[in-house]
Order: C-alpha cells, then sequence, then structure tokens
C-alpha cells in the first residue's frame, strides 16, 4: 500500500499549564496522493491548530506526524523547515504576497529559500506557473497592481514552485467574490488532477466543500465527520 502523503496518529495539542485548554483532542487522520479534502467545522472547533501542525508550523503536544512518508515530531526545528520547504505549499485567505516583490519574484520565493541563489531556470519556472495560473502579462506586475483574484493566483503558482505533494489552503476563496471564487477553486481542483498533488482546504463555504472528494468535519477538537 502507498505511504499516505500525511498521516496523524493520535494527535493532541494542548495550550497553557496553570490552565489547560485542549485544542485538538487525538486526531487521526490519513490524506492519500491525489485526493481533494475540505476541512469544515465551526470556529473555535481547532481547524487553524490542525493545519498548522499538518504545515509543521506547531507541534503537536502528544501524538505523532507524518509527512511524505517522514515521523516529523523528533526532527528539530531546521530539518522541519527544509521538510516544509520542500513538501509543502501554501495557499492562505489572504495571499501573502511580498509587496516590493514582483508576482515572479513571489513566486520564485520557495526556490530562493531552497537554493539560497537566483537562477534562470527559477525564472523560467515561476513564468510558467504564472502561464499555467493565466498571469503570464503580469509576471512583472506588483501586487498592488493587481485584483484581489490574480493575488490569489499567484499565490497558488507560489505553492507549487517546488513540485509539492501536498498543499493546505486555509479559506482561499474567503476573500473573494463567488465568481472569482468559483474560477480559483477549479484552478486548485485542475492541479490536483494534473499533478496529482493533495489537498487539503479548509473553507466555510458547503457549495465548495461539496465539490471536494472528502469532507472532514471538526467539532471541538475531534474528528466527528469524515466521508
Amino acid at each position: 500500500m502507498a505511504e499516505p502523503v500525511v498521516s496523524l496518529t493520535n494527535a493532541s495539542k494542548s495550550y497553557g499549564t496553570t490552565i489547560v485548554t485542549d485544542v485538538l483532542r487525538s486526531v487521526n487522520l490519513r490524506l492519500e496522493a491525489g485526493e481533494f479534502a475540505a476541512l469544515i467545522g465551526p470556529s473555535g472547533s481547532g481547524k487553524s491548530t490542525l493545519l498548522n501542525i499538518l504545515g509543521l508550523l506547531d507541534r503537536p503536544t502528544s501524538g505523532s506526524v507524518c509527512i511524505n512518508g517522514v515521523e516529523t515530531t523528533t526532527l528539530d526545528d531546521a530539518s522541519l523547515t527544509s521538510l516544509r520547504g520542500t513538501t509543502l505549499g501554501f495557499v492562505f485567505q489572504f495571499h501573502h504576497l511580498l509587496s516590493g516583490l514582483t508576482a515572479a519574484e513571489n513566486v520564485m520565493m520557495p526556490m530562493l529559500a531552497a537554493k539560497g541563489r537566483r537562477t534562470r531556470a527559477m525564472e523560467q519556472r515561476a513564468r510558467s506557473l504564472l502561464d499555467r495560473v493565466g498571469l503570464s502579462s503580469l509576471w512583472r506586475s506588483l501586487p498592488s497592481q493587481m485584483s484581489g483574484g490574480q493575488q490569489q493566483r499567484v499565490a497558488i503558482a507560489r505553492a507549487l514552485a517546488m513540485d509539492p505533494p501536498l498543499v493546505l489552503a486555509d479559506e482561499p476563496t474567503g476573500n473573494l467574490d463567488t465568481k472569482t471564487a468559483d474560477g480559483v477553486f477549479a484552478l486548485l481542483r485542475e492541479f490536483n488532477v494534473e499533478r496529482h498533488v493533495a489537498f487539503l482546504m479548509v473553507t466555510h463555504d458547503p457549495r465548495l466543500a461539496a465539490r471536494c472528494d472528502r469532507t472532514i468535519e471538526l467539532v471541538d477538537g475531534r474528528i466527528v465527520s469524515d466521508r
């Protein structure tokens, strides 16, 4: 059986010492290559915490996190950073583009972080990805010169710069109108199918959740439904 791109086993997360708040409670989750899953649940259910743990931005209090075959809970911070940069892509509700960089330069950031210096191959890759998301004419544009939907497309291209097996998307359409949101979702789906990239997308939009392969519902730090 193929190794899952991500596997959580009895992952829990608590905050505080005197007063302990349990945010995640014994979460078991497995995501296979090429799956497109929605993560839903009410505010405060632990979705952001779960995404941070899957994205190696936070560590569980207990349990194990395995990303692309690598057990991460014993890795040091430098190893986590390296694994995150080469294995995971991120798309957020607010695109977090660097305002002083062009679209192409923003897309190149993960590659620069991994390689340490800019190369012609990076520029070609960035422009190829921008072409793929329909922004070939805007590669020299700054974020301030683009619409919200265009900026989110740049963020998608950036998330795919390192060909990650897993992309974590936190409300990627939450700041967009319905038509633009549908276009961004369709683009994510195209990459999912064409490149066999696994996606886990946090969303409050039931229309989009219904169009995913799988819907995982989190309530009070526990998975209550996975269908």
